[in-house]
């Protein structure tokens, strides 16, 4: 846990210490502002929530994340520090995780920077506060599953555009795996159990759980496990190239 903590310390301070990760947060902060207020209709609704707001997470997180994970491997192959990386009297695996939980950890910060949202919606009308910390939840959840596989698919190449574009083509298909057009693509030949199967697959359907104010318990493993599957391919993929 020492090794993981001290991987964590060094990577998060590393997104500090450029310009980028300040870029970062105001564009999302920006992208936020603009779908929220403008697209989204907040002030024309007129309803006490944040819905508009969290409608748009997934989508905003195909692009942002992404840009996030594509270097969490990929530079360090691509400079040659992964081999000093992994040479450290520490595990492939601790590695990963540290990496992935600075990642994660900056995305919340991102996400905590969003909280004028938050206060403005209770100063203009009475919300239910508690749906909203469960969306809130529900986002950060769905974050980490994104930065999960785009982390994953990082490791498996030098080139940060390509893991760049492959990471979105990956995000996408687990939201488009809930959406109607592709449920009605199986609906009339397959049996409602494939249908299941395929809808459980969506971050849209298990953040849209979320998002409307219930934990439910089966959400939380879906996201755990897809983070934990994604990790351990991703030490997985590491052991296998360093030999390389």
């Amino acid at each position: 846990m020492k090794s993981t903590t001290t991987i964590l310390k060094r990577e998060l301070r590393g997104y500090f210490t450029t310009p980028v990760a300040y870029v970062f947060i105001v564009i999302f902060l920006l992208l936020t502002g603009i779908l929220t207020f403008y697209m989204g209709g907040f002030f024309e609704r007129e309803q006490a929530d944040l819905a508009p707001f969290f409608f748009f997470h997934p989508w905003l997180y195909l692009i942002l994340v992404p840009a996030i994970s594509m270097r969490l491997w990929a530079e360090e192959r691509k400079t040659g520090t992964i081999e000093l990386l992994l040479t450290l009297p520490i595990s492939t695996g601790q590695a990963v995780m540290g990496k992935f939980l600075a990642a994660w950890a900056f995305t919340a910060i991102a996400l905590a920077a969003t909280f004028p949202v938050w206060i403005t919606v209770n100063v203009l009308g009475d919300p239910d506060n508690g749906v909203i910390l469960a969306a809130y939840i529900g986002s950060l959840l769905m974050a980490g599953g994104y930065l999960a596989i785009g982390s994953c698919i990082s490791a498996m190449t030098n080139n940060q555009v390509i893991a760049f574009v492959v990471s979105i083509v990956g995000c996408l298909l687990f939201i488009l795996a809930g959406l109607p057009a592709v449920l009605d693509f199986f609906t009339g030949w397959a049996p409602q159990a494939v249908i299941d199967t395929v809808s459980s697959f969506s971050f849209m359907t298990h953040f849209n759980s979320i998002s409307k104010g219930v934990i439910d318990l089966r959400d939380v493993i879906f996201y755990a496990s897809l983070i934990g599957c994604f990790l351990l391919a991703n030490t997985l993929i590491l052991d296998a190239k360093k030999g390389e």
